[in-house]
């Protein structure tokens, strides 16, 4: 009886140390990816991407509670996540034919007095002149874009299951665009996120130009409509 005690301790003592080192080694690994996510924030360059990708798949609370500690601002880790994301998969992006991408904007992006009329494949676009989504969708749909103005989550995935595109670009603020990456790597799509530059549900603005670079990603330049070279002013909006 003795002896099966020991043993018993022996075994609960050992599953102890394994459990206070797989917690010290979390945390260590944690800091470390913090410490490389802080480094590429200051410098404006992502490093070891794979790895702090890594990283925030095995412990991505604690990096988070560590970033707060730090001083950073749910926004700004947002931010790096997302560019992140970005970064690993442009190359990947840039591989997938255009006919096999979509485009998903966010319905925020309308005027206020927009016409256009809710369908089951979203806001069907006008092109009224008084937003700047009138101006832009038909030439990313020139480029072989499908373009959707979509008010939620849910429309994105009933028109993947229906297009089945292969890669898309998301465009939101950063909570939807950070979701969006996410809902897209568990559908296994090649996903690139822009992020609006006004927060809201009416009326935000978006930088087309930065969306356009996106677009362009492993495009063949002649395929590119004029008009996209000669940008609008106050292109913007």
């Amino acid at each position: 009886m003795a002896i099966e005690n020991s043993i018993l301790n022996q075994f609960i003592f050992l599953i102890g140390e394994i459990t206070l080192l797989f917690i010290l080694g979390s945390i260590v690994f944690a800091i470390l990816m913090v410490t490389l996510a802080l480094i590429s924030i200051r410098r404006g360059k992502i490093y070891f991407p794979s790895l702090i990708k890594s990283g925030v798949v095995l412990v991505e609370g604690l990096m988070k509670a560590l970033f707060r500690l730090f001083g950073l601002e749910d926004q700004q880790v947002n931010s790096f996540f997302i560019e992140l994301h970005n970064s690993m998969n442009k190359r990947a992006f840039e591989a997938v034919p255009v006919r096999d991408r979509a485009i998903f904007l966010p319905q925020c992006l309308r005027s206020s007095k927009c016409p256009a009329h809710l369908t089951p494949e979203g806001l069907k676009c006008k092109c009224c002149g008084l937003c700047m989504i009138g101006y832009w969708l038909p030439l990313l749909e020139k480029m072989g874009y499908r373009v959707f103005s979509v008010p939620g989550s849910s429309f994105i995935k009933r028109m993947v299951r229906k297009y089945r595109p292969k890669a898309i670009i998301g465009v939101g603020c950063m909570g939807e665009v950070k979701e969006g990456l996410e809902m897209s790597d568990k559908l296994g799509l090649i996903s690139m996120g822009v992020v609006t530059l006004k927060e809201g549900c009416v009326e935000t603005y978006l930088d087309w130009e930065m969306l356009l670079e996106i677009a362009k990603l492993g495009v063949d330049p002649g395929t590119i409509p004029p008009d996209l070279i000669t940008l609008p002013k106050n292109n913007n909006t």
